[in-house]
């Protein structure tokens, strides 16, 4: 992706994890966000387009951006586990290569479901303070049971939609957002895989990274 990606094999709880790290040129990056790619039965891996775009917006706002296989992915071990086991993976990466420091987690599709089940477990892993921001682009509300966004988080938190998602309904994300009172920025138009539309992406990705998190409490659409 860059010449600062770093390619890495962890020990992870069903075998080998297949790791990748993007460094920022600053030799002192701001903090370390975690990326978890789709579903990995319908050809999700830590390459996709949208991943990689997350990533290279996190890099370019100054973070580093590790990005993995879920089990069963690429050279990642194990067979997928319906969520449970890659919340595991997300949240054994997480430690193994951030054991503390300020925290960032994203996710595409039904990898931001993994990276919202994973920040609900945040406080008993012992690293709630670390987490800074949480990026759900295209989350699977559809397909899983999404936990609610911590309260605490949902003033760091970006939920990117497309108008025009075919695969997870725009509808089924705000009857999700809606009881949270969490915000939903939505990109008209736009389907599931943001196709010619990844260099907005990347930029209201950009524009969140900066903000100091002070959304407003509504739980209404906002169309850019």
């Amino acid at each position: 992706m860059n010449f600062h990606t770093e390619k890495r094999r962890l020990a992870g709880p069903a075998g080998d994890i297949e790791v990748q790290v993007d460094r920022p040129m600053n030799e002192h990056p701001c903090g370390v966000a975690v990326i978890a790619h789709p579903h990995p039965l319908f050809g999700g891996t830590m390459d996709n387009k949208v991943v990689q775009t997350l990533a290279r917006a996190f890099v370019q706002a100054g973070w580093e951006a590790v990005r993995f296989n879920f089990r069963g992915v690429g050279a990642s071990a194990g067979v997928y586990d319906e969520g449970r086991g890659e919340v595991d993976d997300m949240a054994y990466v997480l430690n193994d290569v951030v054991p503390q420091g300020p925290i960032a987690l994203a996710g595409f599709s039904f990898g931001a479901f993994v990276a919202v089940q994973l920040a609900n477990r945040m406080e008993s892993m012992g690293r709630a303070a670390d987490l800074q921001k949480l990026v759900a682009v295209g989350t699977a509300t559809s397909r899983f049971k999404v936990l609610p966004v911590p309260e605490t988080m949902r003033h760091n938190t970006l939920v990117l939609h497309g108008e025009a998602d075919d695969t997870v309904p725009l509808a089924t994300v705000m009857d999700w957002a809606r009881p949270q009172v969490l915000p939903v920025t939505v990109i008209p138009t736009v389907g599931h895989f943001f196709h010619g539309q990844l260099p907005l992406l990347k930029a209201v990705v950009l524009n969140f990274l900066a903000s100091p998190g002070t959304f407003s409490a509504s739980a209404q659409p906002q169309s850019l």
